[in-house]
């Protein structure tokens, strides 16, 4: 039952890092991204120390495997300054991805962005299918289904959007007051997300394959890459720090909470995610892929988005294809 909870949790986690970030971002803010990369990365980089320290008492005293998953995702890495250097090109690719989502803040509503950016595994499944780090024995009927379902509702989502009246548009924006103009930008920037993040699962897949393994030599623990991943953020963060105090001579986030806030919930919920990961719980890893239906909700009480019908026909049938997926 705990993995259910953790599950849950990491749902609500990044849930809620869509809608902090989203509360944090301003249209008018041509820095709005870098002060959350500096948000997310900074709070990365303290979980990062913690799992460092943490790593190396618990491997100089009771051992790894003594020690629940749930304890270790929080205060364990057995990382290693070479897996930063072995997986900074798949942490480059992921961070991308979520730089360009933050950006697209700026120009899109939340309610349209994250079922876009979260409908990565579709496109990452097909490409694992392609280099042959997937079986074509894992492909179901239901696998089919899912990648139609969500195609489908993504293509259908860029079409509607496209096509909507601005008039029209306007009105549905004004109880948000929040104004975006139709852009074709606006609608590129999560489905480059989608690209790039996709691609980064595909460096994820081949890395932990034993064909690399058997080829190379070199194994690397789960520990040991998300490490590498906060590092590489944390890099990135005190770079945009250095780049938004000393050469936009801007503030960092001066009385923004909310992109605190986000920096927390995606570091928590990376956590809960990791712990149900190591679970034996598989059907965990398809309830924290619907938490773009739980962003959806928060845009619709907290930011006051409102969408056509059309909208959410296309939306729906994108998180139905997520969670079959899944």
């Amino acid at each position: 039952m705990i993995w259910f909870w953790l599950s849950i949790l990491a749902l609500l986690c990044w849930s809620g890092s869509d809608l902090f970030s989203k509360m944090g971002t301003r249209e008018n803010d041509k820095n709005s991204h870098w002060k959350v990369v500096f948000a997310v990365g900074l709070i990365m980089g303290i979980h990062f120390f913690i799992t460092l320290i943490g790593g190396a008492i618990i491997d100089n005293t009771v051992g790894v495997d003594n020690v629940n998953k749930i304890v270790a995702s929080l205060f364990y890495t057995d990382f290693k300054f070479i897996d930063f250097v072995r997986y900074l090109p798949i942490a480059a690719l992921y961070i991308l991805a979520m730089v360009l989502g933050y950006i697209g803040l700026r120009y899109i509503e939340l309610s349209i962005s994250s079922p876009i950016c979260n409908s990565s595994g579709a496109l990452a499944f097909l490409l694992c299918l392609v280099f042959g780090l997937v079986s074509t024995e894992d492909i179901t009927p239901l696998t089919i289904v899912g990648i139609v379902m969500i195609t489908v509702g993504i293509v259908a989502l860029g079409f509607v959007e496209q096509r909507e009246d601005e008039e029209v548009k306007k009105a549905r924006q004004e109880k948000a007051n929040r104004k975006y103009t139709k852009s074709i930008l606006a609608f590129l920037l999560p489905i480059s997300y989608l690209i790039i993040d996709a691609l980064g699962t595909v460096g994820d897949e081949y890395l932990f394959s034993d064909a690399f393994i058997e080829k190379t030599g070199i194994e690397m623990s789960d520990y040991a890459a998300n490490a590498a991943f906060e590092l590489t953020f944390f890099l990135l963060a005190v770079f945009a720090f250095i780049w938004l105090k000393f050469v936009k001579k801007d503030t960092v986030f001066k009385g923004n909470k909310y992109l605190m806030y986000g920096g927390l919930c995606e570091t928590v919920g990376q956590v809960f995610y990791m712990a149900v990961m190591f679970s034996d719980f598989s059907v965990g890893m398809v309830i924290i892929s619907a938490y773009c239906a739980i962003s959806i909700l928060w845009s619709r009480i907290f930011l006051k988005e409102k969408l056509s019908w059309k909208h959410y026909v296309c939306i729906a049938l994108a998180i139905a294809g997520i969670v079959i997926l899944g």
